[in-house]
């Protein structure tokens, strides 16, 4: 009995008596660290709005000078993106394991596709003379108080969401091979809600650095 229940059901860890107990900690560890991240960009968000209304006009100027189109492509593939991770879990949960496989791929290769505007993006900027901290002959010609910050901002906030879409990609690379392949015996929904998490912050950060 005892080995046929073993084969049955994945193995739990040595800490854990039962998989629900194990299940219940995961959820507890997801839910610290994902209100971390939270709680990472919602500092940022509370830098930006405070730089911004000490200096209106260069963030003005900073979002005038930004890549609309790209910014806004962007934000559509994270929108497609999180869709297609909530239908391969829906997937998975019925037990259709190629369709939720080839659904987290997919998502996956969006990642990637975010990620190459991205880097075009800051390429472009880059011929422009842009930089972080003010450096490039874009500054030369726009002295403005602020634009500094405002570009070192977008700099930083932008390069932090893009490692976390990296990280967020790789993840959804290796649970989706292993989900098409069936050997995957736990729940996506840990790495959908991370990457529904990214999704959401570049929802903030699309609106502050291209729209406002």
């Amino acid at each position: 009995m005892t080995r046929a229940a073993a084969t049955t059901h994945p193995p739990t860890h040595d800490q854990f008596t039962t998989l629900e107990q194990q299940a219940q900690a995961v959820k507890i560890a997801l839910g610290v660290f994902l209100a971390s991240e939270a709680l990472l960009f919602t500092s940022i968000f509370a830098l930006v709005t405070a730089y911004q209304s000490d200096w209106p006009d260069a963030f003005r100027i900073g979002i005038a000078h930004n890549t609309k189109v790209l910014g806004s492509v962007n934000t559509l593939v994270l929108l497609v993106s999180s869709t297609l991770v909530a239908l391969a879990v829906e997937a998975q949960r019925a037990d259709r394991k190629r369709i939720a496989g080839a659904l987290t791929l997919s998502t996956a290769v969006l990642g990637v596709v975010f990620l190459v505007i991205k880097m075009t993006e800051y390429a472009e900027h880059f011929r422009e003379g842009i930089y972080p901290g003010g450096h490039g002959s874009f500054f030369l010609e726009h002295p403005q108080h602020g634009l500094p910050t405002f570009w070192t901002l977008y700099f930083l906030a932008t390069g932090l969401h893009a490692v976390h879409v990296t990280v967020g990609t790789g993840l959804l690379t290796y649970r989706g091979i292993r989900v098409f392949r069936g050997s995957l015996t736990h729940s996506l929904e840990a790495t959908a809600l991370y990457w529904h998490l990214v999704d959401v912050i570049w929802i903030f950060l699309w609106p502050i650095f291209y729209l406002a």
